[in-house]
Protein backbone atom coordinates (compact mmCIF):
# COMPACT_ATOMS: atom_id res chain seq x y z
CA UNK A 1 0.00 0.00 0.00
CA UNK A 2 2.84 2.42 0.78
CA UNK A 3 4.09 2.29 -2.80
CA UNK A 4 1.10 4.18 -4.21
CA UNK A 5 -0.95 5.56 -1.32
CA UNK A 6 -2.46 8.39 -3.37
CA UNK A 7 -3.53 6.16 -6.23
CA UNK A 8 -1.47 8.02 -8.81
CA UNK A 9 0.05 5.02 -10.57
CA UNK A 10 -0.49 1.28 -10.56
CA UNK A 11 -2.94 1.37 -7.64
CA UNK A 12 -5.18 3.74 -9.59
CA UNK A 13 -5.76 0.91 -12.06
CA UNK A 14 -7.73 -0.88 -9.35
CA UNK A 15 -10.36 1.79 -9.97
CA UNK A 16 -11.41 0.08 -13.21
CA UNK A 17 -15.20 0.45 -13.29
CA UNK A 18 -15.28 2.64 -10.18
CA UNK A 19 -15.88 6.04 -11.78
CA UNK A 20 -18.97 4.68 -13.52
CA UNK A 21 -19.95 2.69 -10.41
CA UNK A 22 -19.55 5.60 -7.98
CA UNK A 23 -21.69 7.79 -10.26
CA UNK A 24 -24.36 5.10 -10.30
CA UNK A 25 -24.32 4.82 -6.51
CA UNK A 26 -24.52 8.60 -6.06
CA UNK A 27 -27.25 9.04 -8.68
CA UNK A 28 -29.42 6.56 -6.77
CA UNK A 29 -28.65 8.13 -3.38
CA UNK A 30 -26.80 4.96 -2.30
CA UNK A 31 -30.16 3.18 -1.97
CA UNK A 32 -30.46 0.90 -5.01
CA UNK A 33 -27.02 -0.60 -5.58
CA UNK A 34 -24.45 -2.34 -3.44
CA UNK A 35 -20.94 -1.10 -4.16
CA UNK A 36 -19.91 -4.32 -5.89
CA UNK A 37 -23.02 -4.32 -8.06
CA UNK A 38 -22.36 -0.75 -9.17
CA UNK A 39 -18.70 -1.49 -9.90
CA UNK A 40 -19.76 -4.56 -11.88
CA UNK A 41 -21.97 -2.40 -14.09
CA UNK A 42 -19.08 0.08 -14.24
CA UNK A 43 -16.72 -2.66 -15.46
CA UNK A 44 -19.05 -3.36 -18.37
CA UNK A 45 -19.26 0.37 -19.12
CA UNK A 46 -15.47 0.79 -18.96
CA UNK A 47 -15.02 -2.11 -21.39
CA UNK A 48 -17.65 -0.66 -23.74
CA UNK A 49 -16.02 2.77 -23.52
CA UNK A 50 -12.63 1.21 -24.24
CA UNK A 51 -14.11 -0.37 -27.36
CA UNK A 52 -15.80 2.90 -28.39
CA UNK A 53 -12.39 4.59 -28.17
CA UNK A 54 -10.76 1.88 -30.28
CA UNK A 55 -8.61 0.49 -27.46
CA UNK A 56 -10.42 -2.82 -26.93
CA UNK A 57 -11.81 -5.32 -29.41
CA UNK A 58 -15.54 -5.89 -29.61
CA UNK A 59 -14.93 -9.50 -28.58
CA UNK A 60 -13.06 -8.49 -25.43
CA UNK A 61 -15.69 -5.87 -24.52
CA UNK A 62 -18.38 -8.53 -24.93
CA UNK A 63 -16.31 -10.98 -22.87
CA UNK A 64 -16.11 -8.51 -19.97
CA UNK A 65 -19.87 -7.84 -20.15
CA UNK A 66 -20.63 -11.57 -20.28
CA UNK A 67 -18.40 -12.28 -17.27
CA UNK A 68 -20.11 -9.57 -15.25
CA UNK A 69 -23.52 -10.94 -16.24
CA UNK A 70 -22.43 -14.52 -15.48
CA UNK A 71 -21.64 -13.30 -11.95
CA UNK A 72 -25.31 -12.33 -11.71
CA UNK A 73 -24.68 -8.60 -12.01
CA UNK A 74 -26.59 -6.07 -14.11
CA UNK A 75 -24.80 -4.32 -16.98
CA UNK A 76 -27.62 -1.95 -18.01
CA UNK A 77 -28.91 0.73 -15.65
CA UNK A 78 -32.55 1.53 -16.39
CA UNK A 79 -33.13 3.77 -13.37
CA UNK A 80 -30.46 6.39 -14.16
CA UNK A 81 -30.17 8.33 -17.39
CA UNK A 82 -26.97 9.29 -19.19
CA UNK A 83 -27.15 12.95 -18.12
CA UNK A 84 -27.43 12.06 -14.43
CA UNK A 85 -24.53 9.63 -14.73
CA UNK A 86 -22.34 12.25 -16.39
CA UNK A 87 -23.29 14.84 -13.78
CA UNK A 88 -22.16 12.52 -10.99
CA UNK A 89 -19.04 11.44 -12.86
CA UNK A 90 -17.95 15.06 -13.05
CA UNK A 91 -17.73 15.28 -9.25
CA UNK A 92 -15.62 12.12 -8.87
CA UNK A 93 -12.30 12.47 -7.02
CA UNK A 94 -10.43 11.51 -10.20
CA UNK A 95 -11.62 14.59 -12.13
CA UNK A 96 -8.77 16.91 -13.05
CA UNK A 97 -9.78 20.34 -14.22
CA UNK A 98 -13.00 19.64 -16.07
CA UNK A 99 -11.88 16.28 -17.48
CA UNK A 100 -13.22 13.03 -16.05
CA UNK A 101 -10.32 10.58 -15.70
CA UNK A 102 -11.24 7.00 -16.46
CA UNK A 103 -9.51 3.67 -16.15
CA UNK A 104 -9.90 2.00 -19.53
CA UNK A 105 -8.61 -1.19 -21.14
CA UNK A 106 -6.17 -1.82 -23.99
CA UNK A 107 -6.89 -5.51 -23.55
CA UNK A 108 -8.12 -7.82 -20.82
CA UNK A 109 -5.59 -7.34 -18.03
CA UNK A 110 -4.09 -4.17 -19.55
CA UNK A 111 -5.65 -1.14 -17.85
CA UNK A 112 -4.58 2.50 -18.02
CA UNK A 113 -5.88 5.82 -16.72
CA UNK A 114 -6.67 8.65 -19.10
CA UNK A 115 -8.64 11.83 -19.55
CA UNK A 116 -7.81 11.91 -23.26
CA UNK A 117 -10.77 10.33 -25.02
CA UNK A 118 -13.52 11.55 -27.32
CA UNK A 119 -16.47 12.95 -25.37
CA UNK A 120 -18.69 11.32 -27.97
CA UNK A 121 -17.38 7.90 -26.85
CA UNK A 122 -18.38 8.65 -23.26
CA UNK A 123 -21.80 9.89 -24.32
CA UNK A 124 -22.29 6.82 -26.55
CA UNK A 125 -21.32 4.51 -23.70
CA UNK A 126 -23.67 6.16 -21.22
CA UNK A 127 -26.52 6.19 -23.75
CA UNK A 128 -26.04 2.48 -24.42
CA UNK A 129 -25.90 1.47 -20.73
CA UNK A 130 -28.11 3.95 -18.90
CA UNK A 131 -31.77 4.91 -18.91
CA UNK A 132 -34.86 3.28 -20.32
CA UNK A 133 -35.78 -0.34 -20.50
CA UNK A 134 -33.63 -2.77 -22.40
Amino acid sequence: MGRDEREQGERALLNLGHTFGHALEAATAYQEWLHGEAVGAGLAMAAAMSHACGYLSAADAARVRQLVERAGLVTHVASVGPAAMLEHMRIDKKVQGSRVRLVLLRGVGSAFMTDDYPQAALQETLAAHCGGAR
